[in-house]
C-alpha cells in the first residue's frame, strides 16, 4: 500500500493544484470516517475546484489592477442631491455585461465616480468575468509607448479582450488627436460585443475638448452611446466635505 505522501505526489503529477496541507488534511478525514470511494471523489473534486477558483480569481484580479477602494456599504448615499440610486443597483446585477451594453458615471470632481466603477468591477470579477480597470490617461500613454503596429496590436488585446472596461477620468487631462484615434479604436472593436465604463465630469458635447482637433470624437461618442446607461451625480465633492468637517472639528483658540 502506497504511502499517504506518494499518493498526493501522484495527485500533483495528475495535475491536482489543491496545497499539500489541505491534501494531507483531506485524506486524513476521509480516512478517519471511512468514506466510500463516491465520497472520496467527490470531496476531491471540491476540494480541486474551490482550489481552482481562487486561484483564477486572483489571476483575474491581479490582471484588472482595480487598487484599493471604499467598500459599497460605505457610500453614503445621501451625500449626493441627485442620483439615480436604483439603476446603479439594477446594473450591479450585471446585465448590461450580457449584452455589450455601456456604463457612463458623469459628475464633478470628487463625487465618488471612481468608487462606484470600481465596486461595480469588483463584482464583476467575483461573478467570473474578466476586467481591467485604468484611467484614460494611463491607457492612452501605455499604447502609444508602443513602437511597432504588431507590438500595438498585442497591447490593445489586453484593453479589447477583457469582459469589462473601466477608463477612469476621461476629461481631466488634455489628448492629442492620436489618442482620440486609440480610444476610437477600443471603443470600437468593444461596440456590441464587450462593456465599458467611463467615468467623466463632461458632457457628451464636451468630450470633443479633450481631443482638439480630433475628426473621430463625434464617431467615438456616437458608438459608446448607442447602448449606454448614464449614471448622473450631482453633489458636493466628498473631499471638500470631509476637509470642512475636520476643520468643523478643530478646538478653537
Amino acid at each position: 500500500m502506497k504511502s499517504p505522501d506518494d499518493l498526493l505526489d501522484g495527485l500533483k503529477a495528475l495535475g491536482v493544484r489543491a496545497a499539500s496541507d489541505a491534501l494531507h488534511a483531506l485524506l486524513a478525514h476521509l480516512t478517519k470516517s471511512r468514506a466510500s470511494p463516491a465520497e472520496c471523489f467527490e470531496q476531491l473534486v471540491a476540494l480541486e475546484r474551490r482550489e481552482r477558483d481562487d486561484r483564477n480569481l486572483a489571476r483575474r484580479t491581479k490582471m484588472a489592477t482595480l487598487g484599493g477602494f471604499q467598500a459599497l456599504d460605505r457610500f453614503d448615499w445621501n451625500h449626493p442631491r441627485s442620483i439615480d440610486r436604483a439603476l446603479y443597483e439594477e446594473l450591479l446585477e450585471l446585465g448590461f455585461l450580457e449584452h455589450g451594453e455601456n456604463v457612463l458615471f458623469r459628475g464633478q470632481s470628487g463625487v465618488g465616480k471612481t468608487n462606484l466603477g470600481q465596486n461595480l468591477a469588483q463584482v464583476a470579477l467575483l461573478k467570473g468575468h474578466t476586467v481591467r480597470f485604468t484611467t484614460l490617461a494611463a491607457a492612452l500613454a501605455d499604447l502609444s509607448r508602443q513602437e511597432s503596429l504588431p507590438a500595438l496590436e498585442r497591447r490593445l488585446r489586453r484593453y479589447t479582450g477583457v469582459d469589462l472596461l473601466v477608463l477612469d477620468e476621461l476629461g481631466y487631462l488634455p489628448c492629442d488627436s492620436r489618442s482620440a484615434d486609440l480610444l476610437f479604436t477600443i471603443v470600437s472593436r468593444r461596440h456590441e460585443r464587450r462593456s465599458t465604463v467611463v467615468t467623466t465630469n463632461l458632457a457628451y458635447k464636451q468630450w470633443g475638448t479633450v481631443f482638439p482637433g480630433a475628426a473621430c470624437v463625434a464617431a467615438l461618442v456616437d458608438r459608446f452611446a448607442q447602448h449606454c446607461h448614464v449614471v448622473d451625480i450631482d453633489a458636493d465633492s466628498w473631499r471638500h466635505r470631509e476637509a470642512a468637517d475636520r476643520a468643523s472639528r478643530k478646538p478653537k483658540r
